[in-house]
């Protein structure tokens, strides 16, 4: 019965659609004519728009974070992408991260990223970087900080919960310690693992090796052990990468007695 209503109906059906058109644009000879009204200008980049009074309300905003906290507060500037950025004292940081969330004009009640940076050559190597997020004043902001291999950061868990993991995985890759985190273990790397992967002085080749061995069945950990001794592959030739120093060569060696094909030294 089902099939008698469906046969009958078809034909009713396609007339509709014939009628609209909407059977005719779904066929392959009509996409060349549809793509006539396709646009051929120029896609511009997209750039961002310069906004100095955007600018000037953030570095008010950090002058009167800097005011409220004077004890920490080290310096407040605005980078050229036009985001604002508080530098403070690593003592203050789980005071300053309480102000920034709870204070009526801040409300920075979402944290999007925490982050490290290994500068060596610094007396105070890392970084540490807090990334805010207000969606109240749909502001972001940028708090940092400094530390060294030895002075523990006190943990902001407390403040944001949603920073345990992300001090984890400093603690794991840089060796920043967090003072009063909650469960403060790697994240990344195996249990046993030896170093800190994202600090500057770590080998690239790492210490230990892991590989399958098919007598034990086993995957085993061993040292490192290069095959190759190091060589050096630097072939090039100075003369093809410096163009300027061709002609003095050739002038230095003017006085040089060229000998001719066939000829022999005598």
């Amino acid at each position: 019965m089902a099939s008698c209503v469906r046969r009958a109906l078809m034909p009713i059906g396609v007339n509709i659609l014939r009628q609209h058109g909407i059977i005719s644009c779904l066929r392959p000879r009509t996409l060349p004519m549809m793509c006539r009204f396709a646009s051929h200008d120029a896609v511009q980049t997209t750039i961002l728009k310069r906004d100095d009074a955007r600018k000037e309300e953030l570095l008010q905003f950090g002058n009167y974070v800097a005011e409220n906290l004077p004890k920490f507060v080290q310096k407040v500037q605005i980078t050229d992408g036009g985001e604002l950025e508080v530098l403070i004292h690593p003592e203050g940081v789980v005071v300053t991260m309480a102000f920034l969330k709870d204070h009526t004009n801040a409300q920075f009640t979402n944290i999007s990223d925490l982050c490290a940076v290994d500068v060596p050559s610094r007396q105070y190597r890392f970084e540490i970087v807090y990334n805010l997020l207000s969606l109240r004043f749909n502001t972001r902001i940028r708090v940092k900080t400094y530390t060294d291999e030895i002075t523990p950061m006190e943990s902001i868990c407390p403040v944001f919960r949603g920073a345990d993991w992300y001090e984890r995985e400093i603690w794991d890759m840089f060796g920043v310690f967090f003072a009063n985190h909650p469960d403060l273990r790697r994240i990344l790397t195996d249990y046993g693992f030896e170093g800190h992967p994202f600090r500057k002085d770590f080998p690239l080749s790492g210490f230990l090796e892991l590989r399958y061995d098919d007598e034990e069945k086993r995957i085993l950990s061993e040292p490192v052990e290069l095959a190759q001794e190091f060589r050096k592959f630097d072939l090039r030739s100075p003369w093809e990468q410096f163009p300027a120093f061709r002609q003095e060569a050739v002038e230095e060696g003017e006085g040089v007695e060229k000998l001719e094909s066939g000829e022999e030294k005598k």
